[in-house]
């Protein structure tokens, strides 16, 4: 087990960055340290500001020069990427300046909100949807879109990304994102009996949180720096010894994909539910498929699907995460996929991202030939999309209850 991220959290101040930046770096690195002696390694550092819109102005040409500032600000002070938060429906002429931000920076995030705890909004799906296929040719292997990302009904403060931001004029805050895919397999390995499997994997993730969560409230109070918590979703490392799919399969199932794959998924989902830590943001299953190794052999024999995918989102998944998809999909097709992800998240009140990565000129079962040291590569996958039209499309909002179960 390692921390993916301490992501710290900002509402950014254009004019006045040095003076914000400086002292939270500091804090930053401080805490880095502590955590190191402590005998945990950290992946990275990172900066998630509020939403864009709220801080950037002017033209898109001047909104731009802005954003490669704080880009550079960010990188000077010692952070390693930034976030600055989604396109919102209520900021909707923000969604198509993303892929021109994409393109003139290297280390920046975005995110385009599709749905909240009330509503799925289809003008946002179809613009998040948009904004994957132009993401989509900003590079030839269709790189772009590992930094942008649709939010279905996410809150702040989750310190993976892409989903990551901040609540605009509230305090400084920071989370801890955690790379412990490693722990459910070491877990599962060992076990014998479900009880088993579940005592020793919530075991290593509790003795983790309360070994981290002193270092974390005292240096939060002397720096005032909000703690927000942990999220100890699953993430993979693109090896098996690191692969959530691989845990998964050790609890007996032959391969993931296949029918008795949702009992899995729900049994590992029900022990993040029992952990007592302070939670942000997911703590959910991770099912990313290129950085997965196991995820990518079983979407490459073409035995995982996107279906399958959200079908386990439903029992407390992330979400779609790096999903390999043919170059030539099209608009109607990417928003089709976003339209049952934003309504599924609305509907069971959780939070839910897609991070789809159409690959230009590749088709259906196509190799992907990243060289990217943290991904597995796959297949190129089927869309399994439509094109959705009126009522579901034209209609402003689709408002949606979660579901209460009878008494």
């Amino acid at each position: 087990m390692k921390i993916r991220s301490i992501t710290s959290f900002v509402d950014p101040k254009i004019d006045r960055l040095d003076a914000q930046f400086e002292p939270l770096s500091r804090f930053s690195r401080e805490l880095r340290s502590a955590i190191e002696a402590e005998g945990f390694e950290v992946e990275s550092t990172r900066l998630a500001t509020s939403p864009f819109s709220g801080w950037l102005s002017g033209s898109l040409e001047a909104q731009t020069l802005q954003l490669e500032k704080i880009e550079t600000a960010v990188k000077s002070f010692g952070w390693d990427y930034l976030s600055v938060g989604p396109a919102s429906p209520d900021s909707h002429d923000a969604y198509p300046m993303i892929p021109d931000f994409l393109a003139a920076t290297q280390f920046v995030f975005f995110g385009g909100i599709v749905s909240d705890q009330r509503a799925v909004y289809p003008s946002a799906v179809m613009a998040c949807a948009k904004i994957i296929q132009q993401a989509s040719t900003l590079s030839p292997d269709g790189f772009a879109n590992l930094r942008f990302a649709a939010l279905a009904n996410v809150p702040p403060y989750a310190p993976f990304f892409p989903a990551a931001y901040h609540a605009a004029g509230e305090p400084q805050a920071f989370s801890l994102a955690m790379e412990c895919a490693d722990v459910a397999v070491k877990a599962f390995s060992s076990a014998t009996t479900l009880e088993q499997a579940r005592s020793q994997f919530l075991f290593s993730l509790e003795s983790a949180a309360d070994r981290l969560a002193p270092i974390c409230t005292q240096i939060s109070q002397e720096h005032q720096v909000n703690f927000k918590g942990f999220d100890f979703s699953p993430a993979p490392f693109p090896e098996d010894w690191c692969s959530l799919g691989k845990a998964f399969e050790l609890l007996g199932l032959e391969r993931i994909g296949s029918a008795g794959s949702l009992a899995a998924a729900a049994f590992i989902a029900d022990a993040l539910d029992d952990g007592t830590w302070q939670k942000v943001g997911f703590n959910g299953l991770m099912l990313a498929v290129m950085e997965d190794s196991v995820l990518a052999r079983r979407a490459a024999d073409g035995e995982l699907s996107v279906k399958d995918l959200l079908l386990y989102s439903a029992v407390c998944g992330t979400g779609l995460d790096t999903i390999p998809l043919p170059g030539d999909a099209s608009v109607d097709e990417l928003a089709a996929i976003l339209l049952d992800l934003a309504s599924l998240a609305t509907r069971l009140g959780k939070p839910l991202t897609g991070r789809l990565m159409p690959i230009p000129g590749k088709k259906v079962g196509d190799a992907t030939e990243f060289e990217f040291g943290y991904f597995a590569n796959s297949r190129v996958m089927k869309t399994d999309g439509q094109k959705v039209s009126a009522p579901l499309m034209s209609a402003a909002e689709i408002s949606l209850k979660p579901r209460k179960m009878p008494m």
